[in-house]
């Protein structure tokens, strides 16, 4: 079998490659993983379009994959509170990949997995379901106020929608028509973006507009809502730093914290998460794995299995 998948340049689907390399090695601070699973989120294959290149910083071929659980190999100098055997979940480190057989995490953006969470659900968690907890406290989502959601099917918005639904919070949320059933199961009044009547039902669902929006869309989303912002809403938006100052929206950033992915683990080992893992791909098919989520319509997580727990 392959050791990895990546890209051998930066450009579309064309460039991706199953790779033979070297076994890694962990530097300071790190963690060598076998890896079990690795999620797939839309940022993989904005990276190997070269979206991010000003900022990160790869060596080709590289490898894809920003996220992953697995059993831990060897751990890097410096590094405690792991040993070789624990499974544990978290982000690859700088540079590196997690659609792999072995993969490197940072130590610091790692957490141990507990044994109620299976891989699958666990490499689903560190990216998407991270945003979505970090964004949800971002927004300052309080019992009693209503969130709106643009985007709410993909990973983020599945998380974002359960956490602040759980929190007391009214969800209301756009996603394609298809998904309205989908949408509704995560505790959220869905409002289909293709219907032709958006701006019709999303006034009809938050007549006193939303208290928080979450733009996981971009473009023009924000613009397409732009009738709903009252003064005084909270806006955390993915879109371009122009339209995100034209409403006064905050980027959304967050901080891969171990203490949060200690807390989505918790949470999706007593049932308050699902991070709604739709389709699980072997290694062997991580091509339609990466072809799905660059698609935009993936429902939830895709999640690549190496091996089997």
């Amino acid at each position: 079998m392959p050791d990895a998948y990546g890209f051998t340049r930066y450009g579309g689907p064309e460039t991706q490659a199953f790779l033979e390399l070297p076994k890694p090695v962990p530097g300071p601070g790190e963690l060598l993983i076998a890896v079990y699973a690795a999620g797939v989120n839309p940022v993989d294959w904005k990276v190997r379009a070269g979206m991010h290149r000003d900022f990160l910083h790869l060596g080709l071929p590289a490898v894809l994959g920003r996220e992953a659980a697995g059993v831990v190999e060897e751990v890097g100098e410096g590094v405690t509170g792991f040993s070789v055997g624990d499974p544990v979940f978290g982000s690859s480190a700088a540079g590196r990949g997690g659609y792999a057989r072995f993969a490197v995490l940072t130590a610091d953006r790692t957490a141990p997995k507990p044994a109620a969470v299976s891989f699958t659900d666990a490499a689903a968690l560190p990216i998407a379901a991270g945003t979505g907890y970090d964004a949800v406290g971002l927004l300052g989502a309080a019992p009693g106020e209503t969130l709106l959601i643009l985007g709410v099917g993909g990973g983020v918005g599945v998380a974002a929608a359960q956490i602040a639904y759980e929190a007391g919070v009214t969800v209301v949320g756009t996603a394609a028509a298809a998904k309205r059933e989908f949408v509704t199961s995560l505790g959220a009044t869905a409002v289909p973006y293709d219907s032709g009547l958006v701006a019709e039902e999303l006034k009809a669902a938050l007549p006193q507009g939303p208290d928080a929006i979450l733009d996981l869309v971009g473009g023009d989303a924000l613009d397409g809502v732009a009738a709903l912002i009252r003064p005084g809403c909270r806006i955390l938006t993915v879109a371009d730093p122009g339209t995100a100052a034209r409403f006064g929206a905050r980027p959304l950033t967050r901080n891969s914290s171990p203490r949060t992915l200690t807390e989505l683990a918790r949470r999706v080992a007593a049932g308050l998460l699902d991070p709604r893992v739709h389709r699980v791909f072997p290694f062997e098919e991580a091509e339609a794995a990466l072809r799905e989520v660059e698609s935009g319509h993936a429902w939830g997580k895709v999640v690549l299995e190496m091996r089997r727990a």
